[in-house]
This record gives structure tokens, C-alpha cells and sequence, in this order.
């Protein structure tokens, strides 16, 4: 219940807890002034307040469920929601069409059976003692992921499914999961890979970068991929149901790393990037001197870099972790955080 809680309250807008906060104050400033208010009537009011107010919160989240949506967008990333809100608030479709967000990198840790309970619980405590995560992002994990599922599941028949992906191996493996959740559905499905368009409509030259994740393009510039990609035809059938294998195929996998190479979506061991992150340490050694201590963040950073691959920080920290205790490192500090610790190898 604490944790429904404090999802209300982060949630609320600040007139709400403005509101909540008078209404609380009110009545414990009555009770101070007379004696004909009692604390039991205090108490009782303050309850009436509490359970008002997340009745009123819960009513608010079953109205913005209910509504109907001109168009529903399905992203894979807080940073990828947050760039594509902007874009349909500058198109003015903000009110007319709903993202729904999974907030997860499935290219790192267990995928296996994720369509399943036990393999989202598989999935959960291998994140939980593997790689350090925000407390409340974790505690709040299983919550987050089965609600997004549920509002996919929940999507009206006659609603238009537009799925944002990418040229990276996070993105195209949660694609492959969304589309085994809707393989039932018959609404009309639109997959956008946001990174091909940018390269495509933005004339990028093969020798130059460009964005590998949704998330690393610019609102503005997906208002322009959103607008060209409105004319595309929706996915055919045939193409639904092979991506709906390809995720049968790899829910049976078991590995905790997974790249995207040659437009394949490849298991590697969790110890692919070792080699190379130690290179990298000494080369920067060669840079600063050997006895010199490097901030992890530093060495991480330098490591993602020069990766044609979008993996997040927390996994190469948690490999740099696991790099420390096989002796392979020093450590200086203490390895909560990136920012807590220097490294240097032995």
C-alpha cells in the first residue's frame, strides 16, 4: 500500500497536494483553537481526508484510461516518452494521442519466459542483484512493467498502434515482446524506426554518426519523422507473425546480454565486453600514468563511446564490479555508485 502511496503522490499536481495539505491544516489548527473539537473527531476527519483524496487520485487514473485516443505511440524509454511528448505537443496532439512507456533495457539481464509472471519475477531478481539501481525504480519495477503491459492489453480495437524502434538491440527486442502481446489484436500497427528515418530523411553519410536510440534524437526532429512516417502503410500479417516467433525464440534464451548486428538481434555471454574494457583502462593508463586511480565513470564513459552498440551505464558498471572481485582492478572508494569509486588495474 505504501508504495500505491507514493505513487499518488508523485503523480498529483501541485494544486492537489496545495489542496490535501489546507484541508490537513485546517483541521489540525480547529483542534489547537477549541476543546469542543476532540482528537478523536481530528482523527477522524484526517481519515476522511487520506482515503477522499486517494479515491479522487484513483478516479483520476481510471478517467485517463478510459478515454479514447486518436492514435496510441508505444516507446521503450523515459528519454524517448519525454522527446516524443514534446513532439506531439508541438504538433498539437497531445490530448488526442497517449504514449505508453516501458521504462526497462532489455537489452541487458534475462529476458527468458518475460511474457510470463515468472519470467518477469526471473527477470526482476537477477536485476535486483545485479546491477545497481535506483531504489525506488526497483521497488517499483514489476509494478511499472505490468501496468505498461496492461494499458498495451487494454488498447481498443479501433485505435491506430504506432511502436517507435530503433537500430539497437533494447528497442528491437522489446518490439518483438510488444507485438507478441498484441498478436491478437487486429488493430492497424505502424512500426517507426525512428533511428533509420533520421538517417534517411536527414541525408547522413555512411562514414558519419547518427542517433542509435530513439531517445538521442531531438523532439523536433521526430516531429519531422512523425509527419513523413503518417503516410506509411501498416504492418502486413506475415511480417507480424515472424516477429511474434522471433520473440518465441527469444523468451527461450537465458543469456543476460544481447547486441544488434548485421539486423539481428544476437546472444553474447555478459563477459563479451571485458576484453575491451580493459583495453580501454590502459590505454587511458598510457594517457595519465599508471599509478593513477580512474574515475569508473570515466572508464565506462570511454567504453560506450566507441561502442556502435546502445547499452546502458549500469551494465558495464556492474561488469567493471565484477572485474574488481575476479582481481582484475583496484578499487578506491566504494562501489554504490559510478561516482563513489576510482579504479586503476593491478
Amino acid at each position: 500500500m505504501i508504495h500505491e502511496i507514493k505513487r499518488l503522490l508523485k503523480n498529483a499536481t501541485e494544486e492537489g497536494m496545495h489542496a490535501l495539505l489546507l484541508s490537513m491544516f485546517m483541521s489540525m489548527e480547529a483542534h489547537e483553537k477549541t476543546d469542543q473539537y476532540t482528537e478523536s473527531q481530528l482523527v477522524k476527519d484526517l481519515k476522511r481526508t487520506y482515503h477522499s483524496f486517494l479515491e479522487y487520485k484513483k478516479n483520476q487514473l481510471d478517467i485517463k484510461s478510459d478515454k479514447g485516443y486518436r492514435a496510441v505511440h508505444i516507446v521503450f524509454g523515459d528519454s524517448t516518452s519525454g522527446s516524443l511528448q514534446q513532439a506531439l505537443k508541438e504538433l498539437n496532439y497531445q490530448e488526442e494521442e497517449r504514449i505508453i512507456r516501458f521504462s526497462d533495457m532489455l537489452e541487458v539481464g534475462p529476458i527468458w519466459q518475460l511474457h510470463k509472471e515468472e519470467g518477469l519475477n526471473y527477470r526482476y531478481e537477477w536485476l535486483k542483484n545485479h546491477i545497481n539501481l535506483d531504489d525506488e525504480y526497483i521497488d517499483e519495477y514489476k509494478y511499472n512493467f505490468n501496468r505498461a503491459v496492461s494499458m498495451v492489453k487494454a488498447i481498443p480495437k479501433s485505435t491506430p498502434i504506432m511502436i517507435w524502434t530503433g537500430e539497437n538491440a533494447h528497442e528491437q527486442i522489446a518490439l518483438r515482446y510488444v507485438l507478441f502481446l498484441l498478436k491478437d489484436k487486429i488493430n492497424d500497427i505502424f512500426i517507426l524506426n525512428a533511428t533509420k528515418k533520421y538517417k534517411d530523411h536527414f541525408n547522413v553519410p555512411n562514414n558519419e554518426c547518427f542517433p542509435l536510440h530513439t531517445g538521442e534524437i531531438l523532439p523536433e526532429k521526430l516531429v519531422r519523422i512523425y509527419e513523413e512516417s503518417r503516410k506509411q502503410a501498416p504492418v502486413r500479417q506475415h511480417q507480424l507473425a515472424e516477429f511474434v516467433e522471433e520473440w518465441q525464440a527469444l523468451s527461450t534464451m537465458k543469456e543476460c546480454l544481447r547486441i544488434w548486428e548485421k539486423q539481428e538481434i544476437i546472444n553474447v555471454e555478459e563477459t563479451y565486453y571485458d576484453n575491451y574494457m580493459i583495453n580501454k583502462a590502459k590505454q587511458l593508463h598510457k594517457e595519465r600514468g599508471y599509478n593513477d586511480f580512474i574515475h569508473s565513470a570515466r572508464l565506462i564513459g570511454e567504453v560506450m563511446g566507441h561502442l556502435n552498440q546502445s547499452i546502458g551505464d549500469p551494465f558495464f558498471e556492474y561488469r567493471l564490479r565484477q572485474l574488481i572481485l575476479k582481481g582484475i582492478f583496484e578499487i578506491k572508494g566504494v562501489p554504490k555508485a559510478m561516482r563513489y569509486y576510482r579504479v586503476r588495474l593491478k
